[in-house]
Protein backbone atom coordinates (compact mmCIF):
# COMPACT_ATOMS: atom_id res chain seq x y z
CA UNK A 1 0.00 0.00 0.00
CA UNK A 2 1.51 3.55 -1.12
CA UNK A 3 0.24 6.75 0.24
CA UNK A 4 -0.72 9.46 -2.74
CA UNK A 5 -2.26 12.61 -2.56
CA UNK A 6 -4.10 14.15 -5.39
CA UNK A 7 -4.48 17.70 -6.13
CA UNK A 8 -7.66 18.50 -7.98
CA UNK A 9 -11.08 16.90 -7.63
CA UNK A 10 -12.54 17.61 -10.77
CA UNK A 11 -13.02 14.32 -13.31
CA UNK A 12 -9.29 14.10 -13.31
CA UNK A 13 -8.61 14.38 -10.09
CA UNK A 14 -11.21 12.64 -8.16
CA UNK A 15 -11.29 9.25 -10.81
CA UNK A 16 -7.19 8.93 -10.56
CA UNK A 17 -7.51 9.50 -6.57
CA UNK A 18 -10.73 7.05 -6.14
CA UNK A 19 -9.19 4.14 -8.43
CA UNK A 20 -5.99 4.59 -7.11
CA UNK A 21 -7.70 3.86 -3.59
CA UNK A 22 -9.66 1.26 -5.27
CA UNK A 23 -6.59 -0.61 -5.75
CA UNK A 24 -5.78 -0.57 -1.87
CA UNK A 25 -3.53 2.85 -1.42
CA UNK A 26 -3.93 5.38 1.19
CA UNK A 27 -5.63 8.52 -0.97
CA UNK A 28 -5.90 11.52 0.18
CA UNK A 29 -7.91 14.40 -2.24
CA UNK A 30 -7.07 18.12 -1.79
CA UNK A 31 -9.11 21.17 -3.39
CA UNK A 32 -8.79 25.09 -2.36
CA UNK A 33 -12.31 24.92 -3.00
CA UNK A 34 -13.90 24.36 0.89
CA UNK A 35 -17.39 23.94 -0.36
CA UNK A 36 -16.60 21.07 -2.37
CA UNK A 37 -14.73 19.31 -0.09
CA UNK A 38 -17.26 19.79 2.50
CA UNK A 39 -19.98 17.85 -0.42
CA UNK A 40 -17.18 15.29 -0.58
CA UNK A 41 -17.19 14.58 3.05
CA UNK A 42 -21.19 14.50 2.80
CA UNK A 43 -21.55 12.16 0.11
CA UNK A 44 -22.38 14.25 -2.94
CA UNK A 45 -20.17 13.52 -5.56
CA UNK A 46 -19.69 17.34 -7.37
CA UNK A 47 -19.87 15.57 -11.39
CA UNK A 48 -21.51 13.16 -13.16
CA UNK A 49 -19.97 9.74 -13.88
CA UNK A 50 -20.78 6.79 -14.32
CA UNK A 51 -20.52 4.32 -11.08
CA UNK A 52 -17.74 7.32 -9.17
CA UNK A 53 -20.17 8.06 -6.31
CA UNK A 54 -20.63 3.98 -5.22
CA UNK A 55 -16.83 3.80 -6.04
CA UNK A 56 -16.23 6.90 -3.58
CA UNK A 57 -18.55 5.95 -1.39
CA UNK A 58 -16.53 2.20 -0.91
CA UNK A 59 -13.45 4.03 0.05
CA UNK A 60 -14.36 6.26 2.24
CA UNK A 61 -16.17 3.16 4.15
CA UNK A 62 -13.33 1.44 4.00
CA UNK A 63 -10.89 4.22 5.29
CA UNK A 64 -8.75 4.49 1.43
CA UNK A 65 -9.99 7.76 0.48
CA UNK A 66 -10.41 11.20 1.91
CA UNK A 67 -10.57 14.97 1.17
CA UNK A 68 -9.21 17.60 2.78
CA UNK A 69 -8.14 21.84 1.78
CA UNK A 70 -4.79 21.06 3.99
CA UNK A 71 -1.91 20.76 1.70
CA UNK A 72 0.55 19.55 4.87
CA UNK A 73 -2.41 17.21 6.02
CA UNK A 74 -2.41 15.89 2.68
CA UNK A 75 1.66 15.72 1.96
CA UNK A 76 2.10 14.57 5.60
CA UNK A 77 2.85 10.82 4.82
CA UNK A 78 2.70 10.48 1.50
CA UNK A 79 4.81 9.20 -1.35
CA UNK A 80 3.38 10.89 -4.31
CA UNK A 81 1.36 13.58 -4.81
CA UNK A 82 -0.68 13.53 -8.23
CA UNK A 83 -1.02 17.82 -9.99
CA UNK A 84 -4.39 16.93 -11.71
CA UNK A 85 -6.12 20.66 -11.85
CA UNK A 86 -7.31 22.28 -14.74
CA UNK A 87 -5.54 24.07 -17.34
CA UNK A 88 -8.65 25.92 -19.54
CA UNK A 89 -7.34 28.09 -22.61
CA UNK A 90 -6.08 31.02 -22.55
CA UNK A 91 -7.16 34.19 -24.49
CA UNK A 92 -4.86 33.14 -27.42
CA UNK A 93 -5.67 29.35 -26.81
CA UNK A 94 -2.48 28.57 -25.08
CA UNK A 95 -2.63 26.34 -22.02
CA UNK A 96 -3.69 28.54 -18.78
CA UNK A 97 -1.81 27.04 -16.26
CA UNK A 98 -2.45 29.45 -12.70
CA UNK A 99 -4.22 26.25 -11.75
CA UNK A 100 -0.62 24.28 -11.64
CA UNK A 101 1.73 27.27 -10.36
CA UNK A 102 -0.91 27.36 -7.06
CA UNK A 103 -0.88 23.29 -7.13
CA UNK A 104 3.06 23.36 -7.15
CA UNK A 105 3.69 26.36 -5.02
CA UNK A 106 1.30 24.88 -2.40
CA UNK A 107 3.16 21.51 -2.79
CA UNK A 108 6.67 23.58 -2.14
CA UNK A 109 5.16 24.52 0.85
CA UNK A 110 3.52 22.03 2.25
CA UNK A 111 6.62 19.39 1.56
CA UNK A 112 8.33 17.67 4.90
CA UNK A 113 9.90 15.36 3.40
CA UNK A 114 11.28 13.52 -0.29
CA UNK A 115 8.34 13.61 -2.82
CA UNK A 116 7.70 12.75 -6.44
CA UNK A 117 5.46 15.04 -8.08
CA UNK A 118 3.00 14.17 -10.62
CA UNK A 119 2.00 15.76 -13.57
CA UNK A 120 -1.25 14.47 -14.50
CA UNK A 121 -2.97 17.35 -16.12
CA UNK A 122 -2.48 18.25 -19.51
CA UNK A 123 0.06 20.27 -19.98
CA UNK A 124 2.30 22.45 -22.59
CA UNK A 125 5.48 20.42 -23.26
CA UNK A 126 8.14 21.72 -20.80
CA UNK A 127 5.86 22.21 -18.17
CA UNK A 128 7.48 19.52 -15.96
CA UNK A 129 10.86 21.12 -16.27
CA UNK A 130 8.53 25.14 -15.17
CA UNK A 131 7.26 23.02 -12.62
CA UNK A 132 10.13 21.38 -11.01
CA UNK A 133 11.64 25.15 -11.41
CA UNK A 134 8.49 26.57 -9.20
CA UNK A 135 9.04 23.59 -6.58
CA UNK A 136 12.45 24.48 -6.07
CA UNK A 137 12.26 28.19 -5.88
CA UNK A 138 9.30 27.99 -3.96
CA UNK A 139 10.95 25.51 -0.81
CA UNK A 140 11.35 27.42 2.58
CA UNK A 141 14.43 24.79 2.82
CA UNK A 142 15.88 22.60 0.41
CA UNK A 143 13.87 19.13 0.42
CA UNK A 144 14.74 16.44 -2.58
CA UNK A 145 12.05 15.32 -5.36
CA UNK A 146 11.21 14.95 -8.45
CA UNK A 147 8.91 15.37 -11.16
CA UNK A 148 7.38 12.48 -13.43
CA UNK A 149 4.80 13.55 -16.54
CA UNK A 150 1.89 10.97 -16.63
CA UNK A 151 -0.42 11.91 -18.98
CA UNK A 152 -4.09 11.04 -18.31
CA UNK A 153 -6.20 9.45 -21.26
CA UNK A 154 -9.51 9.30 -19.60
CA UNK A 155 -12.97 9.40 -21.28
CA UNK A 156 -15.52 11.20 -19.70
CA UNK A 157 -18.34 9.19 -18.99
CA UNK A 158 -16.19 5.99 -18.84
CA UNK A 159 -13.31 7.30 -16.94
CA UNK A 160 -13.15 4.45 -14.32
CA UNK A 161 -13.24 2.21 -17.23
CA UNK A 162 -10.22 3.71 -18.76
CA UNK A 163 -8.06 3.84 -15.61
CA UNK A 164 -8.67 1.02 -14.96
CA UNK A 165 -8.20 -0.87 -18.01
CA UNK A 166 -5.63 1.81 -19.94
CA UNK A 167 -4.28 1.11 -23.50
CA UNK A 168 -0.82 2.27 -22.16
CA UNK A 169 0.44 4.26 -19.49
CA UNK A 170 2.92 7.07 -20.41
CA UNK A 171 5.62 8.03 -18.20
CA UNK A 172 8.44 10.73 -18.43
CA UNK A 173 10.90 11.72 -16.24
CA UNK A 174 14.76 12.82 -15.95
CA UNK A 175 14.89 10.71 -13.60
CA UNK A 176 14.59 6.66 -13.96
CA UNK A 177 13.92 6.22 -10.67
CA UNK A 178 11.30 7.93 -10.09
CA UNK A 179 9.53 6.93 -13.26
CA UNK A 180 9.80 3.06 -11.97
CA UNK A 181 8.47 4.34 -8.77
CA UNK A 182 5.56 5.50 -10.28
CA UNK A 183 5.10 2.80 -13.00
CA UNK A 184 4.99 0.88 -9.94
CA UNK A 185 2.01 2.28 -8.50
CA UNK A 186 0.10 0.88 -12.45
CA UNK A 187 1.57 -2.73 -12.04
CA UNK A 188 -1.86 -3.69 -11.02
CA UNK A 189 -3.31 -2.74 -13.77
CA UNK A 190 -1.46 -5.31 -16.05
CA UNK A 191 -1.39 -2.84 -19.29
CA UNK A 192 2.31 -1.35 -21.39
CA UNK A 193 4.01 1.19 -19.17
CA UNK A 194 6.47 3.53 -21.63
CA UNK A 195 9.14 5.26 -20.00
CA UNK A 196 10.56 8.02 -21.68
CA UNK A 197 11.90 11.92 -21.06
CA UNK A 198 9.11 14.77 -19.85
CA UNK A 199 9.01 16.58 -22.95
CA UNK A 200 8.30 14.12 -24.88
CA UNK A 201 5.49 12.54 -22.35
CA UNK A 202 3.50 15.93 -22.37
CA UNK A 203 3.86 15.64 -26.10
CA UNK A 204 2.37 12.36 -26.65
CA UNK A 205 -0.82 13.58 -24.86
CA UNK A 206 -1.26 16.40 -26.75
CA UNK A 207 -0.45 14.46 -30.31
CA UNK A 208 -3.30 11.66 -29.55
CA UNK A 209 -5.74 14.21 -28.87
CA UNK A 210 -5.02 15.82 -31.55
CA UNK A 211 -5.02 13.17 -33.68
CA UNK A 212 -8.61 11.73 -32.60
CA UNK A 213 -9.79 15.04 -33.27
CA UNK A 214 -8.51 14.64 -36.56
CA UNK A 215 -10.35 11.65 -37.52
CA UNK A 216 -13.61 13.16 -35.93
CA UNK A 217 -12.92 16.26 -38.24
CA UNK A 218 -12.26 13.98 -41.23
CA UNK A 219 -15.23 12.10 -41.05
CA UNK A 220 -17.30 15.16 -40.80
CA UNK A 221 -15.54 16.18 -44.03
CA UNK A 222 -16.78 13.59 -46.05
CA UNK A 223 -19.67 13.56 -44.49
CA UNK A 224 -20.25 17.30 -46.19
CA UNK A 225 -19.31 15.50 -49.55
CA UNK A 226 -21.17 12.46 -49.02
CA UNK A 227 -24.59 15.12 -48.89
CA UNK A 228 -24.01 16.75 -51.73
CA UNK A 229 -22.97 13.40 -53.84
CA UNK A 230 -25.82 10.90 -52.20
CA UNK A 231 -23.55 8.60 -50.32
CA UNK A 232 -24.35 7.68 -46.94
CA UNK A 233 -21.08 8.34 -44.33
CA UNK A 234 -22.66 5.33 -41.87
CA UNK A 235 -21.78 2.81 -44.33
CA UNK A 236 -18.41 4.96 -45.57
CA UNK A 237 -17.56 4.72 -41.91
CA UNK A 238 -17.79 1.10 -41.62
CA UNK A 239 -16.09 0.35 -44.81
CA UNK A 240 -13.15 2.34 -44.05
CA UNK A 241 -13.25 1.44 -40.25
CA UNK A 242 -12.41 -2.66 -40.96
CA UNK A 243 -9.26 -1.47 -42.35
CA UNK A 244 -7.02 -1.88 -39.64
CA UNK A 245 -4.89 0.93 -40.92
CA UNK A 246 -7.81 3.35 -39.54
CA UNK A 247 -10.00 1.28 -37.46
CA UNK A 248 -13.51 1.90 -36.49
CA UNK A 249 -13.36 4.67 -33.67
CA UNK A 250 -13.77 8.50 -33.78
CA UNK A 251 -15.64 7.77 -37.23
CA UNK A 252 -19.06 8.94 -36.36
CA UNK A 253 -20.00 12.06 -38.39
CA UNK A 254 -21.87 14.47 -36.22
CA UNK A 255 -21.81 18.04 -35.12
CA UNK A 256 -18.05 17.55 -33.83
CA UNK A 257 -16.40 17.23 -31.00
CA UNK A 258 -16.74 19.22 -27.56
CA UNK A 259 -15.63 18.95 -23.75
CA UNK A 260 -12.34 19.64 -21.56
CA UNK A 261 -9.80 17.94 -23.59
CA UNK A 262 -10.09 17.73 -27.21
CA UNK A 263 -11.17 21.82 -28.43
CA UNK A 264 -8.36 23.27 -25.72
CA UNK A 265 -5.78 20.66 -26.51
CA UNK A 266 -5.81 21.26 -30.39
CA UNK A 267 -5.87 25.05 -29.62
CA UNK A 268 -3.20 24.92 -27.76
CA UNK A 269 -0.91 22.85 -29.41
CA UNK A 270 -1.60 25.14 -32.25
CA UNK A 271 -0.24 27.88 -29.95
CA UNK A 272 2.71 25.47 -29.15
CA UNK A 273 3.73 25.13 -33.04
CA UNK A 274 2.82 29.11 -33.86
CA UNK A 275 5.17 30.10 -31.08
CA UNK A 276 8.15 27.81 -31.97
CA UNK A 277 7.60 29.28 -35.64
CA UNK A 278 6.01 25.80 -37.45
CA UNK A 279 2.94 26.44 -39.43
CA UNK A 280 0.15 23.60 -38.14
CA UNK A 281 -2.33 23.69 -41.19
CA UNK A 282 -3.97 20.55 -40.65
CA UNK A 283 -4.98 21.92 -36.78
CA UNK A 284 -6.54 24.97 -38.35
CA UNK A 285 -8.44 23.25 -40.65
CA UNK A 286 -9.22 20.77 -38.37
CA UNK A 287 -10.92 23.49 -35.86
CA UNK A 288 -12.48 24.81 -38.60
CA UNK A 289 -14.18 21.82 -39.67
CA UNK A 290 -15.19 21.53 -36.25
CA UNK A 291 -17.31 24.85 -36.25
CA UNK A 292 -18.46 24.10 -39.46
CA UNK A 293 -20.44 21.14 -37.92
CA UNK A 294 -21.88 22.94 -35.53
CA UNK A 295 -23.37 25.96 -38.24
CA UNK A 296 -24.37 22.82 -40.37
CA UNK A 297 -27.21 22.56 -37.64
CA UNK A 298 -28.24 26.02 -38.25
CA UNK A 299 -28.33 26.17 -41.86
CA UNK A 300 -30.10 22.73 -42.35
CA UNK A 301 -32.94 24.90 -40.10
CA UNK A 302 -33.12 27.68 -42.47
CA UNK A 303 -33.35 25.45 -45.35
CA UNK A 304 -36.21 22.97 -43.73
CA UNK A 305 -37.71 25.76 -42.17
CA UNK A 306 -37.96 28.47 -45.19
CA UNK A 307 -36.16 31.16 -44.19
CA UNK A 308 -35.63 33.30 -41.01
CA UNK A 309 -35.31 31.38 -37.98
CA UNK A 310 -37.12 34.46 -36.04
CA UNK A 311 -39.69 33.16 -33.43
CA UNK A 312 -39.29 29.82 -34.66
CA UNK A 313 -39.53 27.62 -32.18
CA UNK A 314 -36.51 24.94 -31.90
CA UNK A 315 -36.37 22.08 -29.21
CA UNK A 316 -32.76 20.69 -28.77
CA UNK A 317 -32.20 17.05 -27.59
CA UNK A 318 -29.07 16.61 -25.76
CA UNK A 319 -27.08 18.96 -23.97
CA UNK A 320 -24.13 17.65 -22.32
CA UNK A 321 -20.91 17.17 -25.16
CA UNK A 322 -21.39 13.69 -25.15
CA UNK A 323 -23.44 11.11 -23.24
CA UNK A 324 -22.96 9.53 -20.10
CA UNK A 325 -21.46 13.24 -18.84
CA UNK A 326 -23.23 16.08 -16.91
CA UNK A 327 -20.07 18.24 -19.04
CA UNK A 328 -20.78 20.73 -21.11
CA UNK A 329 -18.03 22.46 -21.60
CA UNK A 330 -17.50 23.62 -25.36
CA UNK A 331 -20.64 21.54 -26.06
CA UNK A 332 -22.17 21.43 -29.44
CA UNK A 333 -25.43 22.02 -28.21
CA UNK A 334 -24.74 25.13 -26.29
CA UNK A 335 -22.99 26.94 -29.14
CA UNK A 336 -25.92 25.65 -31.47
CA UNK A 337 -28.66 27.39 -29.15
CA UNK A 338 -26.41 30.51 -28.91
CA UNK A 339 -26.13 30.79 -32.29
CA UNK A 340 -30.31 30.19 -32.68
CA UNK A 341 -30.90 32.30 -30.07
CA UNK A 342 -28.28 35.65 -31.69
CA UNK A 343 -31.36 34.86 -34.86
CA UNK A 344 -34.60 35.28 -32.39
CA UNK A 345 -35.55 31.58 -32.42
CA UNK A 346 -36.91 30.52 -29.22
CA UNK A 347 -35.38 27.77 -28.15
CA UNK A 348 -36.14 25.05 -25.67
CA UNK A 349 -34.07 21.97 -24.50
CA UNK A 350 -33.60 18.56 -22.80
CA UNK A 351 -30.52 16.49 -20.82
CA UNK A 352 -31.04 13.32 -19.04
CA UNK A 353 -28.01 14.88 -16.60
CA UNK A 354 -26.36 18.40 -17.60
CA UNK A 355 -29.75 20.36 -16.91
CA UNK A 356 -28.69 22.44 -13.21
CA UNK A 357 -25.00 23.40 -15.06
CA UNK A 358 -27.37 24.55 -18.46
CA UNK A 359 -28.97 26.68 -16.28
CA UNK A 360 -26.16 28.55 -15.00
CA UNK A 361 -24.42 28.74 -18.27
CA UNK A 362 -27.34 29.92 -20.30
CA UNK A 363 -30.57 31.24 -18.42
CA UNK A 364 -32.06 31.60 -21.02
CA UNK A 365 -32.26 28.65 -22.17
CA UNK A 366 -35.99 26.98 -21.62
CA UNK A 367 -35.50 23.57 -19.81
CA UNK A 368 -38.17 20.93 -19.75
CA UNK A 369 -38.65 17.67 -18.07
CA UNK A 370 -38.45 15.25 -21.04
CA UNK A 371 -38.27 14.68 -24.31
CA UNK A 372 -41.96 14.84 -25.00
CA UNK A 373 -42.72 17.92 -23.01
CA UNK A 374 -39.89 19.51 -25.16
CA UNK A 375 -41.65 18.07 -29.08
CA UNK A 376 -44.70 19.92 -27.20
CA UNK A 377 -45.50 22.85 -30.66
CA UNK A 378 -42.00 22.85 -31.71
CA UNK A 379 -41.09 23.60 -35.18
CA UNK A 380 -38.30 21.47 -35.35
CA UNK A 381 -35.84 19.21 -32.96
CA UNK A 382 -32.53 18.80 -32.94
CA UNK A 383 -30.39 15.65 -31.81
CA UNK A 384 -27.40 16.99 -30.61
CA UNK A 385 -26.33 13.81 -27.73
CA UNK A 386 -26.81 10.29 -28.44
CA UNK A 387 -28.29 9.97 -25.44
CA UNK A 388 -29.17 6.12 -25.42
CA UNK A 389 -33.02 7.09 -24.16
CA UNK A 390 -33.24 9.21 -27.05
CA UNK A 391 -33.01 6.14 -29.28
CA UNK A 392 -35.90 4.35 -27.15
CA UNK A 393 -39.01 7.39 -27.82
CA UNK A 394 -41.92 7.01 -29.00
CA UNK A 395 -41.08 8.99 -32.13
CA UNK A 396 -45.35 8.62 -33.29
CA UNK A 397 -46.06 10.90 -29.91
CA UNK A 398 -42.68 12.74 -30.26
CA UNK A 399 -44.55 13.72 -33.82
CA UNK A 400 -47.93 14.50 -32.83
CA UNK A 401 -46.69 17.24 -30.20
CA UNK A 402 -45.00 19.00 -32.80
CA UNK A 403 -46.37 22.00 -35.12
CA UNK A 404 -44.12 20.56 -37.82
CA UNK A 405 -42.26 17.06 -38.12
CA UNK A 406 -38.87 18.48 -38.66
CA UNK A 407 -36.24 16.53 -36.97
CA UNK A 408 -32.34 17.18 -37.72
CA UNK A 409 -30.67 14.08 -36.48
CA UNK A 410 -27.24 15.56 -35.77
CA UNK A 411 -25.78 12.46 -34.24
CA UNK A 412 -27.54 9.78 -36.80
CA UNK A 413 -28.98 7.61 -34.55
CA UNK A 414 -32.28 7.31 -36.22
CA UNK A 415 -33.13 5.26 -39.49
CA UNK A 416 -33.71 7.91 -41.93
CA UNK A 417 -36.13 5.51 -43.88
CA UNK A 418 -38.02 4.85 -40.58
CA UNK A 419 -37.98 8.59 -40.06
CA UNK A 420 -39.76 9.41 -43.44
CA UNK A 421 -42.02 6.84 -43.18
CA UNK A 422 -43.56 8.09 -40.05
CA UNK A 423 -43.77 11.77 -41.75
CA UNK A 424 -41.08 13.51 -40.70
CA UNK A 425 -39.33 15.67 -42.53
CA UNK A 426 -35.60 14.58 -41.49
CA UNK A 427 -32.07 15.31 -41.91
CA UNK A 428 -29.20 13.45 -41.16
CA UNK A 429 -25.05 14.65 -41.62
CA UNK A 430 -24.16 13.24 -44.25
CA UNK A 431 -26.46 10.82 -45.19
CA UNK A 432 -26.97 12.24 -48.78
CA UNK A 433 -29.69 9.57 -50.32
CA UNK A 434 -32.13 10.48 -47.45
CA UNK A 435 -33.15 14.67 -47.79
CA UNK A 436 -36.29 15.70 -46.79
CA UNK A 437 -39.40 14.09 -47.27
CA UNK A 438 -37.97 11.24 -49.52
CA UNK A 439 -35.05 9.74 -51.30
Amino acid sequence: MKSIAVAGTGYVGLTTGTCFADMGNQVTCIDIDQEKIDKLRAGAVPIFEPGLSEMIARNVKAGRLRFTTDYAEALADAGFVFICVGTPSGVDGEAELRYVRMAAESIAHAMTHPLIIVNKSTVPVGTGDWVADIVQRSQHTHIAFDVVSCPEFMREGSAIYDFMNPDRVVLGSKNSDAAEKVAQLHLPLRTRIIVTDLRTAEMIKYASNAFLATKIAFINEIATICEQLGADVQEVAVGMGYDKRIGPHFLNAGLGYGGSCFPKDVKALEHMALVQGSHPALLRAVMDINRDARRWAVFTLRSLLNGPLADRKVGLLGLAFKPNTDDIRDAPALEIARMLQYEGALVSGYDPVAMANVARENPELRLVEDPYELAEGMDALVVCTEWNEFKQLDMTRIKQAMCRPIVVDGRNIYEPQQMLDLGFTYRAVGRGSFLSNGR
